[in-house]
């Protein structure tokens, strides 16, 4: 069930996505992301899916472990589709009472609930193929430039990584506490959604003592290691770019001109 969730698991590899600099892959993944926003028509969103299954193919990814990046936002996903599914003038394909099934609805239901999809599989890729120690490093490089206006660029970078870093260590502990509770006689499937709700009032409480309790130990193990912020700090292993990079540039640039043309041009 909870060990299923995936998100924020860094999956060690020698695939070329896990050799690229990880400012090459935060920036590509914005450009990306911003791709699939912008991108109009199913030939387009057609051409941005089998590049995805490309880069799921290099990064070497099992596509199982994919899916189950999928698996926390599957309902907002197919809420998405019933939404637009019942929204949308054209041809009507099927009516239950003052709801209309339509072709437009459909095809736009089909294409938002992809967005949402691509978006949850990209960002995925980022955090399979990237240390964590590596996207504070990233984030931080690419925040310093607005140190000159105040803004505490290692502070927020390190913030961003232990909370992504965090999310499968809560999900593993919420798992044992939901097992510890069913050990004890809980029941968090019988019952309306009101009551199974109330049933996970029981594992709320320990679950926020716990994530309270790992965060001091954080705090107090960092403090023993003298952390002051990030002022004056280096770095063991320095970023640099390589032809890979320069590479992985192109190829994203050719993918936007290539989705613009289908969404314009077609």
């Amino acid at each position: 069930m909870l060990q299923d969730i995936t998100f924020g698991q860094f999956f060690p590899g020698n695939s070329i996505l896990h050799r690229l600099d990880p400012r090459t892959k935060i920036i590509l993944l914005f450009v990306l992301m911003i791709l699939i926003f912008v991108a109009d028509g199913t030939a387009a969103y057609g051409f941005l899916t089998c590049a995805t299954i490309f880069l799921i193919a290099v990064s070497k990814i099992p596509p199982i472990t994919i899916l189950k990046s999928l698996k926390p936002l599957m309902l907002i996903i197919l809420f998405t589709m019933i939404i637009h599914l019942f929204s949308h003038d054209g041809e009507i394909l099927a009516e239950f009472w003052i709801l209309k099934i339509t072709d437009e609805g459909i095809k736009f239901g089909v294409l938002l609930s992809l967005r949402l999809i691509l978006l949850i599989v990209l960002s995925s890729l980022l955090t399979f193929t990237t240390s964590p120690i590596k996207l504070t490093d990233a984030m931080e490089k690419l925040l310093s430039p607005f140190a000159k206006f105040g803004v505490p660029a290692h502070e927020l970078a390190m913030m961003m990584t232990i909370a992504l870093r965090f999310i499968p260590t809560l999900i593993e502990e919420t798992d044992k506490i939901m097992k510890a509770q069913k050990s004890r006689g809980a029941d968090f499937e019988s019952g309306n959604l009101l009551q199974r709700l109330k049933n996970f009032v029981p594992i709320l409480v320990p679950l926020f003592l716990s994530s309270f309790r790992r965060a001091d130990d954080l705090a107090m193990a960092m403090e023993a290691r003298c952390y002051r912020g990030g002022a004056g700090r280096t770095h063991m292993k320095q970023l640099f770019l390589t032809r890979a990079d320069f590479f992985a540039v192109f190829a994203v640039i050719l993918i936007c001109a290539a989705t613009g043309f289908l969404s314009y041009e077609i």
